[in-house]
């Protein structure tokens, strides 16, 4: 619950009327909740989010397009990191595993 109070701090998510002390959320409130947290699945920061949001109910498509291909060239570009550091470890598993005196060369890669 505290997540949704935060998305609304932030104007992601609209406050519901409350009766007595119970707020009612609707369907429409269920799906912008599942929109924002799949956006945040794909990457998109709550900012862009925001963004996102607003880009709705003014159906500009050029700018909700590249939003999306901003996030891709981001997620591209930390996929490259990730193989990078993947293969550099796997280089470092290998060598451990072929010497048998020594410093482990993964504790020493990571050794300052």
């Amino acid at each position: 619950m505290e997540t949704v109070r935060y998305y609304q701090r932030r104007g992601l998510l609209f406050e519901p009327p409350r009766t007595d002390a119970i707020r009612r959320y609707g369907a429409r409130d269920v799906r912008r909740l599942q929109f924002i947290r799949q956006a945040q699945a794909a990457g998109f920061t709550l900012e862009e989010i925001k963004e996102l949001l607003a880009l709705d109910s003014t159906d500009d498509r050029a700018r909700a397009r590249t939003l999306a291909v901003e996030r891709v060239k981001a997620l591209d570009e930390q996929i490259r990191k990730l193989r990078t550091a993947r293969d550099a470890l796997k280089k470092l598993a290998k060598e451990c595993a072929s010497g048998e005196r020594g410093p482990c060369p993964i504790l020493s890669a990571f050794d300052v």
